[in-house]
């Protein structure tokens, strides 16, 4: 017997573990497509075709967010009243965990140590970035939260902004919702932070502009500070691990990051692109840098698997 798994990047409170497909599961998912509306509905688009096409497989849904279920109450929950936050189930509820779950035990390998004994600091770098501390390996804190837009800048996404300058935005006719959630999902992060140059830091550092220079400045500083950030959470840091499409090919940015945290022991990395998962930091470095390919389509195979075995 076959089985398709699929990527869900937000299943809100209706999937919050890797879960086998059916209408009301689906219909369920939809309630809350509107928080991650770049991803959730064409990936529900996708698994209805599949289910047309594959009528006679489980279909399972794995959920980014199923990584970050675990969070400490104090990472999960937002400063805010209590009744919104039990009306709508407003949390943290953390994204790329699949590429997370996968990073770890890969850098755990690398590590030679048991994956529930790392502690470490990870960040994907993609059109979609976020970074996260992993105590015991699991998740304790992640910089995305509620939806896929807080956060580092991103590579059209603008991550956290001043939530009253949004509410500024609002009023007074200067911008409507629609308008304000177009800007920041297609025209900021490293794209608005260019003035429009480019989204992708392959073009922003062959640019060598100063507008390029800002957006890289800026992201550098940004992935650097919740890397920090992430940092409290842990009683020792075993490695930092880059991952995703800007971390595992990006050098220049990964060396940008590294060079703001010497105050956690970190090195500049020395080596460059790698062919396979592997360290970039110096021979002996008391933190290793590690650089791992994301492979979340492995992941998925993986979690569907065991959530068939357990059904």
């Amino acid at each position: 017997m076959g089985l398709a798994g699929h990527r869900l990047v937000h299943g809100g409170r209706a999937v919050q573990a890797p879960a086998v497909v059916d209408d009301d599961l689906l219909a369920a998912v939809r309630a809350y497509q509107d928080l991650a509306p770049l991803h959730v509905p064409p990936a529900l688009a996708l698994v209805e075709a599949a289910r047309r096409v594959l009528p006679g497989v489980p279909h399972v849904l794995c959920p980014d967010t199923a990584f970050h279920a675990g969070l400490p109450r104090e990472a999960a929950t937002y400063a805010l009243p209590a009744e919104w936050r039990r009306r709508w189930g407003l949390r943290r509820y953390g994204f790329h965990g699949l590429s997370y779950a996968r990073a770890v035990r890969r850098a755990s390998e690398l590590l030679g140590r048991p994956a529930a004994q790392a502690h470490l600091v990870l960040t994907h770098l993609g059109g979609g970035a976020s970074v996260c501390a992993v105590r015991d390996g699991r998740s304790v804190d992640t910089s995305m939260g509620f939806t896929p837009l807080e956060g580092v800048p991103m590579s059209k996404r603008s991550g956290s902004v001043d939530p009253g300058m949004l509410l500024w935005l609002l009023s007074g006719s200067r911008l409507s919702l629609g308008e304000l959630r177009e800007g920041l999902e297609h025209r900021s992060g490293l794209l608005g932070l260019s003035d429009g140059l480019s989204g992708d830091t392959r073009e922003l550092v062959a640019s060598g502009s100063d507008a390029a220079e800002l957006a890289l400045g800026v992201f550098a500083l940004r992935v650097s500070r919740e890397i920090a950030a992430a940092a409290t959470s842990l009683d020792r840091l075993d490695a930092l691990v880059f991952t995703g499409e800007i971390g595992w090919d990006q050098p220049e940015v990964r060396d940008a990051v590294c060079r703001r945290l010497a105050l956690l022991g970190i090195e500049p990395p020395v080596r460059g692109n790698l062919d396979a998962d592997g360290f970039v930091s110096p021979p002996g470095a008391r933190v290793p840098v590690l650089v791992i390919e994301t492979r979340e389509e492995l992941e998925v195979a993986r979690e569907a698997l065991a959530a068939l075995r357990i059904r």
